[in-house]
Parts: C-alpha cells; sequence; structure tokens
C-alpha cells in the first residue's frame, strides 16, 4: 500500500495524542534516524518514517490493554511478556495499524511488532526500526561520532553491533536477555557469515 502524506499525518496524530511528551519527542527523532538509514541502506523512507513514528504509540496503554490487542496477532505470549506486559507494546502498536489504519504491508507491520526483542529472519526495514529506536540522538551513548562509525558498516553489522550493546546493558543490569534476542543475535550473525563467503567467492572469481 501506499505511503501517502494523509496517512502518515493520521498515524502520527494518533501516536502524539497517545503519547506522553518525552516519549512523543523520542518517535520524532526515532522516525527521523529511521528515514535517514532507510535512504543510506535501499529502504523506502516513507516506510521507515511510518514506522518510527509509530513504534511506541501504544506504549503508555495499561497493561490489559496493551495483552488484548497483543493477542490478536495470533502468536503465542511468552512468560517473560506476560510478567512485563510493556514488552508487548510494539505488537499493540503493530495490530493497532492494521485494525485503526488499514495498514497491511508486512515489512512496517513486522517492524513496528519486533522493535523491542529482534527476532530471527527479520526484513531490512525491522532490522533498521530496532536499531533506530537505540542509537536516536537522545539516546546518552549516541553521539554524532557514535552514529558515523554505526553508518559506515553494513546494514547486519550495525544492527548486530546494536544488539549486543543492548544485551551487554540487560546483562549489567542483572536482567535476562529474552530468547527472542539471542536467536536474533544468531540470525544476524549466520547473514553476516553468509554474506562474508559470498563476497570471498565472488573476489576469487574475478
Amino acid at each position: 500500500m501506499e505511503m501517502t502524506k494523509e496517512l502518515i499525518d493520521k498515524v502520527s496524530a494518533a501516536a502524539q495524542a497517545a503519547e506522553k511528551k518525552e516519549r512523543w519527542e523520542h518517535s520524532l527523532r526515532v522516525a527521523a534516524t529511521a528515514e535517514l538509514m532507510c535512504d543510506m541502506f535501499g529502504v523506502s523512507p516513507e516506510k521507515g518514517y511510518l514506522a518510527g513514528i509509530a513504534h511506541d504509540m501504544c506504549k503508555d496503554m495499561e497493561d490489559s490493554e496493551m495483552l488484548s490487542l497483543a493477542a490478536k496477532d495470533g502468536q503465542p505470549i511468552s512468560d517473560v511478556e506476560r510478567k512485563k506486559p510493556a514488552l508487548l507494546h510494539g505488537r499493540a502498536a503493530a495490530m493497532k495499524l492494521m485494525q485503526d489504519f488499514g495498514i497491511d504491508d508486512a515489512d512496517i507491520i513486522q517492524a513496528v511488532s519486533r522493535h523491542t526483542m529482534g527476532g530471527a529472519s527479520l526484513c531490512p526495514l525491522a532490522k533498521i526500526i530496532y536499531a533506530a529506536d537505540k542509537i536516536e540522538p537522545g539516546r546518552p551513548q549516541s553521539t554524532q561520532e557514535y552514529r558515523d562509525a554505526l553508518f559506515a558498516r553494513s546494514l547486519d553489522a550495525l544492527t548486530l553491533e546494536v544488539l549486543e550493546e543492548n544485551m551487554r546493558y540487560l546483562e549489567s543490569k542483572g536482567k535476562k536477555v529474552a530468547d527472542v534476542s539471542v536467536r536474533f543475535r544468531e540470525s544476524l550473525r549466520r547473514d553476516i557469515a553468509r554474506d562474508a563467503q559470498i563476497a570471498a567467492a565472488l573476489s576469487g572469481s574475478l
């Protein structure tokens, strides 16, 4: 489906109305970062902006409402998610985009749904939103130099670096890394190794 200005404006208005001021400002920065990254990595910038602006639109929702909305995606709710329903805000937001705005683009739905903990075999847009959420300029570690160093990498290598940094942070706080994030790391490592083998084979045939 086409990402029209009218659709993006409607989603933006709904997200702004649903979020606290600080979260809305974060969402604007994620949207801008995602738009930039999409342009770098050959993904639709309009899709990146829309997914970025919508990713946290359910984060300030009541736990019971978030659980109910997230459950509509037909995927099981893990014990970790039941104990901390806030982890479901991405899945809830993805369902809200489908129900309230008729958005059925699979990449946008996956990107919004999976932006908190990642997942195996994600599309490029989902990797971008996962990373943009954690490196937008409002994050304490995210200096221009820090972002430039990441942006010099491939999308998979960039995403893996951001994921591993986040995993180290969680472990330093005594928090358990979700199994889905571990699978995300394994998937990225496999893709990076595969691409390196292809590059080596191609250089050897020249």
